[in-house]
């Protein structure tokens, strides 16, 4: 595996130093990027001073991937909404071939019940066809999709009866989209993730999407059990467990780091290299809530990566 050294790299006018930041993007199997990109506050940190419109071609001079979160949030009364033409083409002018984008798809996919309507169930749940207009609709930059993520809120009893139930559910809705693309499956039901969790995923040819937050159990776990398995492809998202208070405490102006989530990324590095070694595919996607700043999250998770390039090359 390459990793990057300590040495210092380029960096565009007025940003700040780093000396690693030019090398996430060669980072085989780990792929390592935000969750978003648009955030004016960054300037200085990721971007020079441009219009919003400019940022993503700016992000991917450093980043080889990001989540996209904006078309999640589909599901209306009467009727979902799917990707604006224009905009998906602009991503995809913004971008190289290599660059990596981890879509979640519409939660007109995954929400249990209707739009604001606890008593009737949502239409379109787990519906093909819905996945068939919004695949469509991201035509332009399909070839850059490295994970189309499903994510499901907490199910209940009410929501859904069982983990089996579930399942079942979900793998003949699996069954009936094409096969040559990748899937993630993220859930936040703690107690339904275990040895047979991952194993039934990695059956279903579908990545598992593993939460740090939101009350999900101890990700390090998580991770050392899917290195019990044959799974290829596995996306990482650092979220952190208190969204509004960091909103708070940042003002939602994410150029500093307000709380040290230190100990976990210590914690996990050494198990996302050993998973990275052994030929598996990564994306970590770090969201500003994590610790404040997503990109000096990042620097100090490849910090911790070089590290056990190191010790691999001395061992």
């Amino acid at each position: 595996m390459y990793l990057p050294f300590t040495g210092p790299g380029p960096v565009g006018p007025g940003l700040v130093q780093r000396s690693w930041f030019c090398y996430i993007r060669s980072m085989e199997g780990i792929h390592i990027g935000t969750c978003s990109w648009k955030y004016p506050s960054w300037e200085g940190l990721v971007y020079a001073e441009a219009s919003e419109d400019e940022y993503l071609a700016q992000y991917q001079r450093t980043y080889g991937t990001v989540e996209v979160d904006q078309w999640f949030w589909s599901l209306g009364k009467s009727s979902y909404g799917l990707p604006d033409s224009s905009v998906v083409a602009s991503y995809d002018k913004a971008t190289d071939l290599s660059f990596r984008f981890t879509i979640k798809c519409p939660n007109a996919l995954t929400q249990v019940f209707a739009y604001q309507n606890k008593d009737e169930r949502n239409r379109w749940f787990l519906d093909a066809e819905v996945f068939y207009r919004f695949l469509e609709s991201l035509s332009p930059i399909l070839p850059k999709i490295g994970l189309f993520m499903f994510q499901f809120e907490y199910l209940n009893k009410q929501k859904m009866e069982t983990r089996e139930l579930f399942f079942k559910q979900f793998s003949r809705f699996i069954s009936l989209l094409p096969d040559s693309l990748p899937y993630g499956l993220e859930i936040r039901n703690p107690a339904w993730i275990d040895a047979s969790y991952l194993k039934t995923l990695e059956l279903m040819h579908v990545s598992p999407v593993l939460l740090s937050g939101y009350w999900m159990d101890d990700l390090a776990k998580t991770l050392a059990m899917v290195s019990e398995t044959s799974i290829p492809r596995l996306c990482v998202r650092l979220h952190g467990d208190d969204r509004s208070g960091i909103e708070k405490r940042t003002g939602s102006n994410w150029k500093a780091l307000v709380q040290s989530k230190q100990s976990e990324l210590e914690t996990i590095a050494p198990l996302l290299f050993k998973l990275a070694k052994e030929g598996r595919t990564i994306f970590v996607n770090v969201n500003n809530h994590y610790e404040g700043s997503a990109p000096l999250t990042i620097e100090k998770l490849v910090a911790l990566l070089t590290e056990e390039g190191r010790k691999t090359i001395y061992e």
